[in-house]
């Protein structure tokens, strides 16, 4: 049932439920987290579409292997790292590490990306496939974290439209 339902943010009148109370607000544009993920997340966006180039070249070409994959290894390291420092963030913020009502399905499709990624780099370590069967699979990855990526940067703006409403109210 909708109503019951703590992942599913809707206020009775229909109107999107604010992201944060004001205190998690507090927390959050006090906290050096914050600062941090809003430094990360456009660093791995830019990794990933270095790498996504260099994977694509691959497909293409057959050549520069190597490169691709080392790109993918680092945008992997930086996936994990903005997945650590975010759950660290969600702590902070909301008091809880992960899948909080304001990012539940953002969490829940972060984990299909974390999956894929990994899965990337165990077939990488133990040689499973082949080099264009990785290169596909890291293509998946890829496509999973553009849209897990749209789903924050589509949070995010609906967090700055709330607080921009709330300042019009509240003058």
């Amino acid at each position: 049932m909708r109503a019951n339902n703590p992942h599913f943010l809707k206020k009775a009148s229909g109107a999107a439920a604010p992201l944060y109370t004001p205190e998690q607000r507090v927390r959050r544009d006090s906290s050096v987290w914050t600062l941090l993920q809003g430094i990360l997340a456009p660093v791995q966006f830019l990794i990933f579409l270095v790498s996504l180039v260099l994977v694509v070249r691959y497909l293409q070409t057959g050549h520069g292997a190597g490169a691709a994959t080392v790109s993918i290894i680092v945008k992997t390291l930086a996936l994990y790292t903005i997945m650590i420092t975010g759950a660290i963030w969600e702590k902070v913020v909301f008091g809880k590490w992960l899948f909080v009502p304001a990012f539940f399905w953002e969490d829940v499709f972060s984990m299909l990306v974390l999956a894929l990624h990994t899965a990337y780099l165990v077939a990488l370590i133990a040689g499973y496939g082949t080099e264009r069967g990785r290169m596909l699979l890291a293509l998946a990855a890829y496509a999973t974290y553009a849209i897990n990526a749209t789903q924050f940067i589509l949070k995010l703006r609906a967090a700055r439209l709330q607080t921009a409403a709330a300042t019009l109210v509240a003058a």
